[in-house]
């Protein structure tokens, strides 16, 4: 069970977690049990963003308590936005009195957040002006925003970079225009899509992102009123609009959340009930699962997923943008291949410097070297630029309890993973990261029967050595 001491955590209270607090788990137990996962991280932060550009108050349904959401939350207040919950799962937005807000309250609120770029768009549209402060991230690549920035300036914005942040203007206003992204960037397609909407005339986006979340960000953007068609070659074409009102709208289930959990039970080899869970987005999740020895069973309230017994079978892997095999789910299922029978090769080709974390499982036991080589079917971009893009994990390897400091957020929870299938203790800091992504996170685990204990310093089992 999940035991919890310190500061008051009462369910669906945001607290933060210090660095000191460690999350304490005894493992080497199956895990079993039911979770219930709502609304994708990264879709939900967007929607509530698009929210700015509505003349009448939007509904967001399914809205997770994360991290995040408390970030688009202040930001939107600071904003003017009145952001209300009259329910669970239910955040509503009125973006009736929207001005400008201070540059220190921005940085302030926003943290390591990167979620402010995205307000650009729309504050440019209702103010005539937007300020970004310097962002921060997952530390999993070089992320960086001139994807965004070059974008609002075909847009016609001038982008001012100033102490501490970013202006952007647009004294003429935004218009429409032809964009080409160098690669399918999530990020740099939803900046499009919050700023063509209402931008004067036609834009047309080549070589956009196409994920779920994406998408669910265009079926959001259509019920305010805008014009947006998404052919199959990756072309999006909007034509904007003088004005937008609100939404409703019920968000799409975090497929990472539900592969994060799936990867626990194969791990551990137990089984979990993802409650919430939908099969359309998870159907390359599901055959790669089914490949290492997984089983699933899809029902209308959600998928349950198991081991069936057996060794676990090394496979072959390259991540890819949708539809390939999401980058996101990359870690955890990492993890669970430590417990595979023989080598399995895992080419990373959409973040540069994601097998960092591996260097913590190898101190738990696990066979695990990365390569700057792409050890996949075909070269990607990374090639020959001295990235560790690539990994080759041997398996089976005991596992054992170790001190951990979360990295970053998908590390951080295949962290997690390892510690639920080790043998021993396992001390887990930086917890607070997880947060972002992972609602409610220390409850589910307490659901799905772990022994873990969440305090200040504290140990579960004292009378085991932790190993350092």
């Amino acid at each position: 069970m999940v035991r919890r001491s310190g500061a008051d955590r009462r369910r669906g209270e945001e607290v933060p977690v210090p660095m000191g607090d460690v999350l304490t788990v005894q493992g080497g137990r199956p895990v079993d049990g039911r979770v219930a996962v709502r609304g994708a991280k990264n879709f939900v932060s967007k929607a509530m963003v698009a929210a700015l550009l509505g003349e009448t108050p939007s509904v967001l349904r399914n809205v997770p308590e994360i991290r995040d959401v408390s970030v688009v939350t202040g930001l939107l207040g600071l904003h003017g936005v009145d952001v209300s919950r009259p329910a669970d799962g239910v955040v509503v937005m009125d973006p009736t009195d929207v001005e400008s807000a201070h540059v220190a309250d921005i940085d302030a609120h926003a943290g390591a957040s990167r979620i402010p770029i995205l307000f650009c768009g729309p504050l440019v549209h209702r103010l005539g002006e937007a300020f970004i402060p310097d962002l921060g991230g997952c530390r999993i690549g070089d992320r960086p925003i001139n994807y965004h920035l070059d974008v609002l300036r075909q847009f016609g914005a001038v982008v001012d970079k100033r102490e501490g942040g970013i202006r952007i203007s647009a004294p003429d206003g935004l218009r429409g225009t032809r964009i080409e992204l160098p690669y399918p960037s999530v990020g740099a397609t939803e900046q499009v899509l919050l700023t063509a909407v209402r931008a004067e005339g036609f834009t047309e986006l080549h070589g956009a992102a196409t994920e779920p979340e994406i998408l669910d960000l265009v079926a959001v953007l259509q019920k305010m009123g805008a014009i947006i068609g998404v052919d199959t070659d990756r072309t999006i074409r909007v034509e904007g609009v003088e004005r937008l009102r609100g939404y409703d709208h019920r968000a799409l289930t975090d497929r990472i959340e539900t592969a994060s959990w799936a990867c626990a039970a194969l791990a551990t080899r137990g089984q979990v009930f993802v409650e919430g869970a939908t099969q359309p987005e998870m159907m390359t999740f599901l055959n790669v699962f089914r490949k290492v020895g997984g089983e699933f069973e899809v029902t209308d309230e959600g998928i349950r997923f198991w081991s069936p017994g057996g060794p676990l079978r090394a496979i072959a892997l390259e991540t890819d943008v949708h539809p390939g095999f999401m980058t996101d789910w990359q870690q955890p299922l990492v993890v669970a291949l430590t417990q595979a029978d023989g080598l399995s090769i895992v080419h990373e080709t959409v973040y540069e410097n994601r097998f960092g974390f591996t260097e913590a499982l190898g101190g738990m036991g696990a066979r695990i070297q990365v390569y700057r080589e792409c050890l996949g079917s075909t070269p990607c971009r990374f090639g020959g630029a001295h990235f560790r893009h690539s990994a080759a994990i041997s398996g089976p390897t005991p596992l054992h309890g170790a001190d951990i400091v979360v990295p970053d957020l998908r590390g951080g929870f295949s962290y997690l993973v390892a510690a639920l299938a080790a043998t021993g203790v396992s001390r887990v800091r930086g917890i607070e990261l997880i947060d972002r992504g992972y609602e409610r996170f220390a409850e589910k685990l307490e659901a799905l029967g772990a022994d873990a204990d969440w305090s200040t310093g504290a140990r579960a089992d004292r009378s085991q050595p932790v190993p350092a």
